[in-house]
């Protein structure tokens, strides 16, 4: 079964790049514009992985992330943060609330992908141990 990921940024362009590129490396994608969309999508779409803009309209990333990671049915769900706010205070701050990754913009689509590869790789190998006799 195809992987799932939510792409969230009000940048239309951004988005559109992201979900090009990473369409093509065989995922499913969602979108959603402002954060909340995205927590509408995380409900109805059921996302492996977020990847999540954290200067938005409506609900910035960081409340976004945090009712993700506070929430129990999603609280495992990896969430990757966008950011052009790429100070220590900021990174340190999506991580303090549970980030997986953070990325500075402007980013290469490259950095963004091997994110992506990055985490589900690192849950296959907590699956597959957790699996282990």
């Amino acid at each position: 079964m195809m992987k799932k990921i939510l792409v969230v940024d009000d940048e239309p362009d951004i988005v559109k790049t992201l979900i090009k590129a990473i369409r093509r490396q065989g995922f499913d994608m969602v979108s959603a514009a402002d954060g909340e969309e995205a927590l509408e999508r995380v409900k109805d779409s059921h996302p492996d992985l977020v990847i999540l803009d954290v200067t938005m309209p409506k609900l910035d990333g960081i409340e976004v992330l945090q009712r993700i990671k506070g929430d129990p049915q999603t609280a495992s769900l990896p969430v990757i943060m966008l950011t052009a706010k790429a100070g220590d205070e900021d990174m340190l701050k999506g991580y303090r609330y549970g980030a997986n990754y953070y990325i500075p913009k402007p980013f290469k689509i490259a950095e963004v992908l091997e994110g992506i590869k990055m985490i589900f790789q690192s849950m296959q190998e907590k699956e597959s141990r957790r699996f282990k006799i």
